[in-house]
């Protein structure tokens, strides 16, 4: 608790209600390296529905490769020389941020209908059961 009361030098990469093609352009730019973000298509058509729907200047969740600052997960470290590809931006309204698909990062699939926890359970001996 002491260490959040001091001085310290923290600020937030873009300020509160900066447009999402700039908020991305500073991540990939000031933090991961690259020399620029190419704005597929897709993503391009994308901005233009985020800022009609009142989602343009929400914070961003880049979704890109663990293995790597960049989008290629064989670019180790900090890579440099290359350009962030943004294929695609969906919208976590719920969440209050907006994901940009990077490269071939794919999504998460959706859950089953029943979530495995309906099967868990504790036998007559007290063992749990249905975990695996």
């Amino acid at each position: 608790m002491k260490a959040c009361e001091q001085p310290n030098g923290f600020r937030f990469l873009t300020p509160d209600g900066t447009a999402l093609r700039e908020q991305i352009e500073a991540i990939a730019t000031q933090l991961y390296g690259a020399e620029g973000v190419d704005f597929l298509p897709q993503a391009e058509k994308d901005l233009a529905r985020m800022d009609a729907l009142g989602f343009g200047t929400l914070p961003v969740c880049m979704a890109k490769t663990h293995l790597s600052l960049s989008h290629d997960p064989t670019l180790l470290n900090r890579p440099t020389g290359f350009r962030l590809p943004v294929r695609s931006l969906v919208p976590s309204a719920g969440a209050g941020f907006v994901v940009a698909l990077c490269g071939d990062m794919q999504r998460m699939p959706g859950l089953g209908r029943t979530p495995a926890f309906t099967g868990v359970d504790i036998d007559e001996h007290g063992r749990t059961v249905g975990l695996f």
